[in-house]
């Protein structure tokens, strides 16, 4: 069995398995085995992979309760719901989509999708009109206003993340970047397994 040791490290990096490298922030020591990791406390306490995984599951639940929150608040702000913020994030500037790739990146029955896209023609972010090429469905594009408000969303929502940044320690801004895209890999990657 391969057993691979971080002592008290500020920052180890550790192949395992056929996981890319993890990157772990250490006032613990860590062991590492083909199928687990252990993880010992200051005190003394052990953390097997159940254990991280519960607490990873606790962590994500609260970062999605948290990050909704933070969208219901910056929508209010801007006379929004939180579904109409959502649709107009999903806009690149100069983007037009149809009202099934909107109800498939939002993941939302068709009917809810026309309530939102009514609101939003009705604030006139939006611009609607039947695709020439099918009937059945609706070019939805951002009107000139529409513009303006996402690029005003973008700015905000980085400016929020900036205030949310200084809240952590500078040297644990990379760390913190690298180990979010390695989770966002995972999730997509477990995302795609068959039912």
């Amino acid at each position: 069995m391969n057993i691979y040791t971080c002592k008290y490290l500020d920052l180890a990096k550790v192949e395992l398995k056929n996981y890319s490298q993890i990157l772990i922030k250490i006032s613990l020591l860590a062991i590492f085995d083909i199928n687990n990791i252990y993880v010992y406390t200051k005190h003394g306490e052990t953390m097997d992979s159940n254990h991280t995984a519960e607490r990873l599951a606790n962590l994500t639940f609260s970062l999605l309760a948290n990050c909704q929150e933070k969208e219901v608040r910056l929508a209010e702000i801007h006379n929004l719901t939180q579904a109409e913020f959502r649709c107009l994030r999903l806009f690149g500037t100069d983007e037009s989509l149809n009202n099934k790739q909107i109800a498939e990146r939002m993941n939302l029955s068709p009917s809810r999708l026309t309530r939102i896209i009514d609101g939003l023609v009705q604030k006139a972010y939006i611009n609607r009109e039947i695709d020439p090429n099918d009937r059945r469905n609706m070019r939805v594009t951002l009107s000139r206003r529409g513009k303006h408000l996402v690029n005003q969303l973008n700015r905000a929502y980085v400016d929020i993340h900036h205030e949310i940044l200084e809240d952590i320690d500078k040297d644990q801004h990379e760390p913190l970047i690298v180990a979010m895209e390695h989770l966002l890999g995972a999730l997509e990657k477990w995302l795609q397994k068959p039912d």
